[in-house]
């Protein structure tokens, strides 16, 4: 099944090498092309996307609000942005993991990166490299925004082996990194993965990131 791919950027030369990039992959499909966050959630609802690649820097609409209503509106429930950025760390991408992005990646990426993402994404994953987890970590430091207390009756919902994986979902590793460091079929630990989803109400794994470091699950500083 060919994934349908909207992008969403206000400039036409990034547009265009992006278009030619993603329609040469095998399976993929720009669909349609937005330079404003309104356009862009005017063309997801039109044309049936099935991945946005969402510049957060937009007239009209920025791409965090624009993220935003894309998660909260229903008809639009299997739709998944993937956040394209100038540096692939910067003040807004916490905001946008929030806001429900599955991911995001620098401007500057390599092209089988790219297209490795869209596909991760669109199949229910969350891009979400180790450097991208420590500037989440970072942006916890300066703004934590749970108790202790409540962060763990939070998890009260999950097992103790589930508690396990989504700590390591948070330092940002693979199902075939927590298999391979927990002894598991890489099945076994995505099952693991969509069950605490399911329980913490987590959109995809960048929420569960958020609430580990919301609920203090995983610190600042813990270890790979």
């Amino acid at each position: 099944m060919t994934i349908r791919v909207l992008l969403a950027d206000d400039q036409t030369l990034i547009r265009s090498g992006f278009r030619v990039l993603v329609n040469s992959a095998p399976g993929l499909e720009v669909v349609a092309e937005a330079g404003n966050g309104r356009q862009t959630l005017e063309l997801a609802r039109s044309e049936r996307v099935d991945v946005v690649l969402m510049d957060i820097r937009m007239p009209v609409l920025d791409g965090l609000a624009a993220t935003r209503e894309i998660v909260a509106d229903e008809s639009l429930a299997g739709v998944k942005v993937l956040i394209l950025t100038t540096f692939e760390v910067d003040e807004y991408v916490f905001e946008a993991i929030r806001a429900g992005a599955s991911g995001f990646l620098g401007k500057s990426v390599e092209p089988a990166e790219l297209i490795n993402g869209i596909r991760l994404v669109a199949q229910g994953d969350a891009l979400l490299s180790p450097k991208a987890v420590r500037g989440l970590m970072n942006r916890f430091l300066a703004q934590p925004e749970l108790s202790e207390t409540t962060g763990i009756r939070r998890l009260d919902v999950l097992t103790t082996r589930e508690r396990e994986v989504v700590g390591l979902v948070a330092q940002g590793l693979s199902n075939e990194d927590i298999a391979e460091r927990l002894v598991l079929s890489p099945l076994t630990a995505k099952t693991h993965v969509n069950r605490a989803m399911m329980k913490l109400d987590a959109r995809d794994r960048a929420q569960l990131v958020v609430i580990a470091y919301q609920t203090g699950l995983v610190r600042p500083g813990t270890p790979a």
